[in-house]
């Protein structure tokens, strides 16, 4: 799943220490989720969207598979 959530945080002036810390996930998984190595659960997406009071679909984009 591709996301725009480094250009949210970035946007925000935030670290990823930081949004770790208001998400309570460890900086590894901020830094998973935005290389698109890992999508997170559906509760932790919308945490992440609230987080940047935008729609889930502003930061994270799905495609079918062979998109």
């Amino acid at each position: 799943m591709k996301n725009n959530l480094l250009e949210y945080r970035k946007e925000a002036g935030m670290s990823q220490d930081r949004l770790a810390d208001i998400l309570k996930v460890s900086r590894q998984t901020v830094i998973s989720i935005e290389k698109g190595r890992y999508s997170p659960s559906l509760p932790l997406a919308f945490k992440i969207a609230r987080t940047f009071l935008v729609p889930i679909e502003e930061i994270f984009i799905y495609e079918e598979e062979g998109e």
